[in-house]
């Protein structure tokens, strides 16, 4: 069986074995390379098959996946909050064997029932715009407040598609022309003055002070970009302007129901955000050139999409 992994030559395809234990054996039609990954290849040779980003078939039926792996059983599962899990807490495709691959064990309550309209070429979105849309919910945005999204990677593309689906007006500040094009295509606007939710899904340094400049005094900033050491925060214009800071990782329930199905619906109702996002597509075997081709941003690349 072949799977993608970081090699001392960088990504290749590799065989590995067929995979086993618990769970349902899906079959990957779709996988898609995230920022995570690329910044695992900097870590030189490693022992697992990427792909968090991914959908397949298991016994004839289309599944999108959420990867996360949880106990169930702690109080934060118990409250619908599994990304916070304290107990057994892991993710498939991160340090465990993912996606990029032809086939891959997945618990059978992990897979995402795909609505009418969502293609399983396309359904490895879910996982991304689960981040995205629990981003903007943890934005809490009231009806008329002004929102800005920074960053016009997908993550940040996926930000402006789920503001719109919940109703609300959302600006774009992007670096790339291609980015912002995308982002007028989901309905961004043009950055303009100061804003009460500024949404961070760029990951920089430069990214978290131009979180504070578009800021309006009392203003909240919302983490979506991911920061392995220290956070930058400029402490004087935080103070000052008296900024909340809120973070956001991956995706919960709430009400019982499952944020992956909600985002689902939303990919299944608006078509566009695929066409839009999906950039390039590659065979499996390409993985290496794949790769290039999304590190390489400002060539045009947004989701670069991987075909078992």
């Amino acid at each position: 069986m072949r799977g993608v992994r970081s090699t001392a030559n960088g990504p290749a395809v590799v065989e590995v074995d067929e995979p086993t234990g618990d769970g349902v054996l899906l079959e990957v039609r779709s996988s898609s390379i995230c920022g995570t990954d690329l910044g695992f290849l900097a870590m030189g040779p490693l022992d697992f098959t990427f792909g968090h980003e991914f959908a397949g078939i298991v016994d004839g039926v289309p599944y999108a996946v959420e990867p996360t792996l949880f106990c169930g059983a702690c109080a934060e599962c118990l409250a619908g909050h599994t990304q916070r899990c304290v107990g057994e807490h892991s993710n498939l495709g991160i340090f465990i064997d993912g996606g990029l691959a032809d086939r891959v064990r997945v618990p059978r309550e992990n897979l995402v029932a795909l609505p009418e309209g969502l293609d399983v070429a396309d359904a490895f979105l879910v996982e991304p715009a689960s981040v995205a849309w629990h981003g903007v919910v943890r934005a809490a945005i009231q009806p008329g407040e002004r929102v800005v999204v920074l960053g016009g990677g997908s993550i940040g593309l996926l930000a402006v598609a789920a503001a719109r689906t919940m109703g609300h007006h959302v600006d774009l500040e992007a670096r790339h022309p291609h980015q912002r094009l995308a982002g007028e295509r989901l309905g961004a606007g043009t950055p303009s003055g100061e804003y009460d939710v500024v949404i961070e899904a760029a990951g920089s340094e430069s990214g978290i002070a131009r979180c504070t400049e578009l800021a309006r005094p009392g203003g909240r900033v919302v983490l979506l970009g991911v920061f392995h050491g220290l956070v930058p925060v400029p402490g004087a214009m935080t103070l000052v302007k008296e900024l909340t800071w809120v973070g956001a990782m991956a995706y919960e329930r709430h009400d019982g129901t499952r944020e992956v199905d909600e985002v689902a619906a939303m990919l299944a109702a608006q078509p566009d955000i695929a066409r839009t996002l999906v950039t390039h597509r590659f065979p499996l075997d390409d993985a290496a050139e794949a790769f290039r081709v999304a590190a390489d941003r400002s060539a045009g690349a947004i989701k670069v999409v991987l075909h078992p």
